[in-house]
């Protein structure tokens, strides 16, 4: 028995509300019940599903004002009654039922589909309540027993039916030119029995009412004409599209070439294309960074710290440079001496010579003019490596490694500093006398 528990079990199964009125669609198919019962508390549903039980009587509906879809099919329903209800009724489906007349629907003035397929159904008079029924416009008839051909001006008193099916009636049989018949009764059908009707097979169907097969075939080469010349335009239309884009792509690539080629003239300076603009300018910059790259630089090119002058400087430099009391000297001091008191000596000599003035100095190594141009030589291509092949640290390294590795100069800071003030430097403790430098032979740092 379908019974208000039974009810409320089913809405925690289905995770429904628990609150009968909350719900708008009900799920009772496959449930074995043989009547329709306790749904007065059910009064918000729009959708009832109710197939596949053994129901035999349509009652007990008087609460759902709110309706729209009934699924009735596979029960054991005999007739069509008590549904004026459901005013809002949108879709009826009682298939597979054992209904011998349609009747009781059109109360219904909403209704637009009506199933009732596998039923009863024989005669005109079992359908002919159809005609009280304007506003359905999906109507399935399929697998009944209806077999009189004068069904068809029942179904044409229906000015809304756009969609029939009639299979599994001897009805069919019996309508000469069935389809074409239907089609030309039946002025709003779009669809009929498995294929829909398509305005060509209309007016097809027309030119054959009117003037048999003659006229059906001319009708049907206009059509075929016509829907070959439509695909024929669209055709040429895309043909067309792509030989303008062939030619204008073709014009922008002559005209991009008259561009490049093309001299200014002396004096005067030629506006660029636009299209080729941002492309010449991008390889202008690539042809400066090139130049830039490759641009050598000599070791004699290096400016000398000695060679600034204070006045040349600009005010701020000036201020910075007043207040040092010394200058920094940078000294090369090389392993490689053949340890002679007189190349010592003569090198100091020369320095003291040059700076016009007594400075006290840390120790000297014996470095010859010779050996300071081998230097410079062996420091060109590594200078060279650096700015052609900045990245390239490996040859780098290989460069330095092969060729200065021997020589492993020492660089060492030389302070300058005024007369009055002899000091030495903190790594030396011997007095100024170059005499006492050297002592057996060697040289005492």
């Amino acid at each position: 028995r379908m019974t208000k528990k039974i009810l409320l079990d089913i809405c925690k199964q289905q995770k429904l509300y628990w609150t009968p009125y909350l719900n708008d669609t009900l799920y009772l198919h496959y449930k074995g019940f043989d009547r329709l019962e306790n749904l007065e508390e059910y009064t918000g549903l729009k959708c009832l599903w109710l197939q596949c039980n053994g129901l035999r009587k349509i009652e007990n509906l008087e609460a759902q004002t709110e309706l729209r879809s009934l699924y009735l099919q596979l029960n054991l329903i005999e007739k069509i009654e008590n549904l004026e209800p459901l005013q809002k009724l949108d879709s009826l489906n009682i298939s597979n039922n054992y209904i011998r007349t349609i009747e009781n629907l059109s109360c219904l003035k909403v209704l637009q589909t009506l199933q009732i397929a596998h039923n009863k159904l024989q005669t005109v008079e079992d359908i002919q309540h159809l005609q009280e029924c304007p506003s359905i416009s999906v109507l399935d008839l399929s697998h009944n027993n209806l077999s009189d051909p004068s069904i068809v001006a029942i179904l044409e008193t229906m000015p809304n039916l756009h969609v029939l099916n009639l299979m599994g009636n001897e009805v069919i049989k019996k309508i000469s030119n069935y389809r074409k018949t239907l089609t030309v009764r039946l002025k709003q059908l779009t669809y009929l029995d498995d294929r829909p009707v398509f305005p060509k097979d209309r007016a097809c169907a027309e030119a054959w009412a009117v003037g048999g097969l003659e006229a059906e075939k001319a009708e049907r080469e206009k059509w075929e004409t016509r829907e070959r010349k439509k695909i024929q335009d669209s055709i040429d239309a895309l043909a067309a599209i792509r030989q303008r884009a062939k030619e204008q792509k073709r014009q922008n690539c002559t005209e991009g070439v008259a561009t490049d080629t093309q001299e200014d003239p002396p004096g005067q300076e030629t506006a660029p294309d636009k299209a080729v603009l941002p492309e010449r300018e991008e390889y202008a910059e690539i042809e400066q960074f090139r130049l830039e790259t490759l641009e050598t630089l000599s070791l004699d090119e290096l400016p000398d710290l000695e060679d600034v002058v204070v006045s040349d400087l600009p005010p701020e430099e000036e201020i910075f440079v007043q207040k040092q009391d010394y200058r920094p000297k940078i000294e090369i001091i090389s392993e490689v001496t053949n340890g002679s008191n007189f190349t010592l000596e003569e090198n100091n000599n020369s320095m003291l010579e040059n700076s016009g003035e007594e400075v006290p100095t840390t120790i000297f190594s014996n470095v010859h003019q010779n050996h300071k141009e081998h230097e410079k030589e062996h420091l060109r291509p590594l200078l060279k490596s650096f700015f052609t092949e900045p990245d390239n640290s490996e040859r780098y390294l290989e460069i330095k490694d092969k060729e200065v590795a021997p020589l492993k100069p020492l660089i060492q800071e030389v302070i300058t500093e005024p007369k009055d003030h002899l000091l030495l430097s903190p790594v030396c403790h011997q007095p100024d006398d170059p005499s006492s430098w050297e002592e057996d032979g060697k040289i005492t740092v």
